[in-house]
Order: structure tokens, then sequence, then C-alpha cells
């Protein structure tokens, strides 16, 4: 029983991160995967393999440098603004 809930936690995770990306569709064009496949690892179709994990991490590793990328850009612009008085 235990390793069934460590099946769902695991299916339940990945479900999650493919949320952060923005849905199946925007995960499928990140890692090149189908977006049947992706529904099928979700709804425990298909069994989440170690390499697929290990891809989702390195993705998020990426999306999280973007994502400060971006942050400090309109940090950036923020602080060239002129402040408001009021």
């Amino acid at each position: 029983m235990a390793e069934q809930n460590s099946i769902d936690e695991r299916r339940e995770h990945f479900a999650y991160c493919v949320q952060l990306f923005g849905g199946t569709t925007a995960f499928s064009r990140r890692l090149g995967i189908d977006e049947r496949a992706i529904r099928r690892f979700i709804n425990g179709e298909r069994l989440l393999g170690d390499g697929l994990l290990e891809d989702t991490a390195k993705a998020l590793h990426l999306l999280i440098a973007e994502a400060t990328t971006a942050e400090g850009k309109i940090a950036a612009i923020l602080s060239s603004l002129p402040t408001d008085p009021s």
C-alpha cells in the first residue's frame, strides 16, 4: 500500500509541475512531449519514469532562471521610473 501511495504522490507532484508551466500544452511544448502522453502520465495510464522526472526538474531549473531574469528586468524598469509623490 505504501508503494501505491508513493506512485500516487509522484503522479500528483508531476501534475503540479505541469501546472507550473501553465498546463499540458505549455509543458508539452517545453519538453517536446505529446500532450496525450502527458495526460496519460498524470492519469496513471503510463508509469512515470525517472528520466521524465529528471527532464522535468531540468526544465523547472530553466524556468526559474527565465523567471528570475524577467523579474530583474521588471525591477530595473520600475526603479528607473519617477516615483509617485503621493
